[in-house]
């Protein structure tokens, strides 16, 4: 099956929704199926490129503000998605953008099943503009994507069940299918505890979203604050901010070791999750969370806010490693029971361990592949 991946940043760093497609679209081809990418072009001359290349659009004023979340926009070029898209047996998108939008009506001109994975919420872009809370422009948003984008795609993946409901609830009409991106396997490097400090890690991009001033604020309700080795790693347009919430921290003496602050690529990020005592994940808008799956697959107890948009909190295997969004007092009563409690925090590792191979990627591809299948057969392919 020849398949076309339609995204405009395929090659953006510290970017969860890029590399969820990279990995996707590897996992395809190493199943046997043909997959092309129409994409922006690498900025990285020496790196590979999208076999399908477009230029970079640069958005007067708001540019800045896209390149500080590792992300890019692309130029569309008639030519090259025409040419795209008469390759393809199904088209397959990742965004819902302009990119995509016109991707579309070529491919139902020329008769191309279109399928679509919803990777990112409204929310996602408005906190960028300080709008991250606003009802009235996300819902605006959320609309004008079903309905220049997903509803005129024929089945579109959902990541977990809080995306499914929410698609649901707001008359998204493709037919949806409810199945993970998927991790790729990998075996758990964990190795014995030490004593102090414990590892407190938080992986992801620094913004708004993500929510990482909660955990700062947390340490000032924790009884353990003084024993714990706070660890970010990702970059992002918060990061200034966080950077100094953290050093206030220190100075004042609320935590006894200055928190870290790193940019890991994946086997970094591995040791990370694998020394890491607990992985904490404040993230208020969340589609899926590639990075608390990462490091629950090496054994780091999560611990997890829980709230109407973030899809995380499902692999909570219970309460213990839930907290209310925003809620400082409740995470830090969170974080001092599992340090309380080693005995426990050790037993739940494992099972972490094995909820994460349920999300192998093998299984992803297999049921996007079916996905793929249905949308040819239901246009006659």
């Amino acid at each position: 099956m020849k398949i076309l991946f339609v995204l405009n940043n395929f090659f953006a760093t510290g970017n969860g929704l890029s590399a969820s497609a990279r990995r996707t679209v590897k996992a395809l081809r190493e199943a046997g199926q043909e997959v092309r990418v129409l994409s922006g072009i690498n900025p990285d001359p020496d790196g590979p490129q999208p076999e399908y290349s477009l230029p970079k659009f640069h958005f007067p004023l708001f540019q800045p503000i896209i390149d500080a979340h590792g992300y890019g926009f692309a130029s569309t070029d008639r030519k090259v998605v025409e040419e795209a898209v008469r390759w393809a047996d199904v088209v397959h998108m990742e965004e819902p953008f302009v990119l995509q939008i016109k991707t579309e009506k070529v491919a139902r001109r020329l008769g191309k099943p279109v399928t679509g994975t919803y990777h990112l919420h409204p929310e996602n872009i408005f906190y960028s503009l300080w709008l991250g809370g606003a009802k009235l422009p996300n819902q605006l948003l959320l609309k004008a994507w079903r309905d220049l984008c997903f509803n005129k795609w024929s089945y579109v993946q959902c990541p977990t069940a809080n995306v499914m409901e929410r698609l649901q609830k707001n008359g998204f009409s493709s037919s949806l299918r409810q199945f993970s991106n998927g991790l790729i396997p990998d075996r758990c490097v964990r190795k014995p505890h030490q004593n102090h400090p414990y590892v407190l890690a938080c992986i992801g991009r620094l913004s708004g979203e993500k929510d990482q001033a909660t955990l700062l604020k947390a340490m000032r309700h924790c009884r353990h604050a003084r024993e714990v080795q706070l660890v970010f790693a990702g970059r992002g347009p918060q990061e200034g901010k966080i950077r100094r919430m953290a050093e206030r921290l220190y100075r004042e003496g609320v935590v006894a070791y200055a928190p870290l602050f790193e940019f890991l690529d994946r086997d970094g990020l591995r040791k990370l999750g694998a020394r890491a005592d607990l992985c904490i994940h404040c993230a208020t808008v969340e589609v899926e969370g590639l990075s608390i799956m990462e490091a629950m697959q090496q054994g780091a107890v999560p611990v997890i806010a829980t709230g109407p948009i973030t899809g995380a909190d499902q692999f909570a295997l219970d309460g213990r490693s839930l907290f209310q969004q925003h809620d400082a007092r409740d995470l830090a009563r969170k974080i001092d029971w599992w340090l309380d409690h080693p005995e426990e925090r050790e037993a739940m590792e494992q099972q972490y361990v094995a909820q994460m191979e349920t999300y192998d990627i093998a299984r992803s591809v297999q049921a996007l592949v079916r996905m793929f299948q249905e949308a040819c057969g239901a246009a006659g392919l």
